[in-house]
């Protein structure tokens, strides 16, 4: 079999989740993972998607069709064979004021650490009482075996006040 992860991006309108899923079936495909969302007012996401090994050409066509509709879908081969990855994995999130540069604060400490960031969410809400913007972000990463959890809490703490955070973290179940 061969798997291929489908990117999409198109102004949001009901039936564009249907026309992706009519897409992959009418080329023999079987969608396996997807995140997909509202974001900025577009429909934006990818799909994971099992086909088999002559199915490219077959869902290329497909998604054309999707494609004359307003939505670009682009392809690209996934490895089936990903070997497991070393090292611990962490959940972590961040809350806060919003305000510019939190992510390329966090990312430049994980980057610091090599860890590999595998899921990555960020939004903002408005503060209960009130109103004030509050930056949250939840994270998955993966730490080089020579890395410690306790160093990547010691590391993120370093910066939480200057950018004016609370940073909590988690082994990933």
């Amino acid at each position: 079999m061969t798997l291929m992860v489908l990117s999409v991006v198109g102004s949001d309108r009901p039936g564009l989740t249907q026309a992706l899923a009519a897409a992959i079936v009418s080329a023999g495909g079987n969608w396996l993972e997807s995140h997909l969302s509202r974001l900025g007012g577009l429909y934006v996401g990818s799909v994971l998607v099992e086909l088999a090994p002559d199915g490219g050409p077959r869902l290329e066509a497909a998604v054309r069709t999707v494609d004359d509709h307003g939505l670009e879908v682009r392809l690209a081969p996934a490895s089936k064979d990903v070997a497991a990855a070393a090292g611990e994995t962490l959940h972590f999130s961040v809350v806060g004021q919003d305000r510019p540069g939190i992510v390329n604060q966090v990312t430049a400490v994980l980057t610091g650490l090599e860890a590999n960031i595998e899921a990555f969410k960020s939004w903002i809400d408005a503060e209960a009482y009130s109103g004030v913007p509050l930056f949250h972000m939840e994270t998955r990463v993966r730490l080089p075996p020579n890395v410690s959890a306790g160093k990547v809490q010691d590391a993120l703490e370093d910066i939480s006040a200057e950018i004016m955070v609370d940073i909590a973290l988690a082994p990933a179940g």
